[in-house]
């Protein structure tokens, strides 16, 4: 994982308290590697496996000053799990531009999480196992993305680039596509057959075409 993943802010769901704010630029590098350690750690042994001293050990920091940040190995992945849905957030919204059409947004904003998805695999064990290691964080992760496709969906309708009446069904329609064609292009593989563009385009054409023959 690199160095270049941002904080999550206090804003984008990490549930209070579970990670204690650092006041110093050295405080800020150590729960950084604190959570790329744990990103790989849960996402090679699973939740249950991974253990605070061996994150501790990957960080390259000692097992005391796990505590100074995380009060408990359930604090620190909550916070990863918060910390995963500001990447996915700050991936999609640097791969947009002014000017763009509603469906320019969709493409570029599915292209992005595609290639962050490449690079970070382990997400999708860390966001699936979240369903039972602490479902509020799950749930949390999911509404807070549905609820920016709704808000690019309205504005599409608004614009006049999309039909009316688009909302919250269509948005978790569209964000259970994604999902899934990350799945089964990124983490599983297909072999080098499309990548994230070619994947994106397709995904674009079936929503401006939909599947109905014309």
């Amino acid at each position: 994982m690199g160095n270049t993943r941002k904080l999550a802010k206090a804003d984008t769901g990490m549930a209070e308290g579970d990670a204690k704010t650092p006041r110093t630029e050295r405080g800020r590098k150590t729960l950084r590697k604190l959570l790329d350690a744990a990103a790989v750690e849960f996402g090679e042994k699973g939740f249950h496996e991974a253990s605070v001293s061996s994150i501790t050990r990957r960080a390259g920091i000692a097992l005391g000053s796990f505590y100074t940040y995380f009060d408990s190995k359930d604090a620190l992945f909550r916070a990863l799990v918060a910390d995963m849905s500001e990447m996915v957030r700050t991936s999609a919204r640097s791969a947009l531009h002014s000017g763009m059409s509603a469906l320019e947004i969709e493409r570029a904003a599915l292209a992005a999480f595609l290639r962050f998805a490449a690079e970070h695999k382990e997400i999708y064990r860390i966001i699936d196992e979240a369903e039972f290691v602490d479902p509020a964080s799950y749930r949390a992760h999911y509404e807070t993305i549905a609820d920016r496709f709704a808000d690019r969906l309205r504005a599409g309708s608004a614009a006049g680039e999309f039909r009316e009446g688009l909302g919250e069904l269509e948005a978790w329609a569209l964000m259970g596509i994604n999902v899934f064609v990350g799945l089964r292009y990124v983490v599983w593989g297909a072999g080098g057959e499309m990548d994230a563009d070619a994947v994106a385009a397709a995904v674009n054409r079936l929503l401006a075409e939909g599947i109905a023959r014309r």
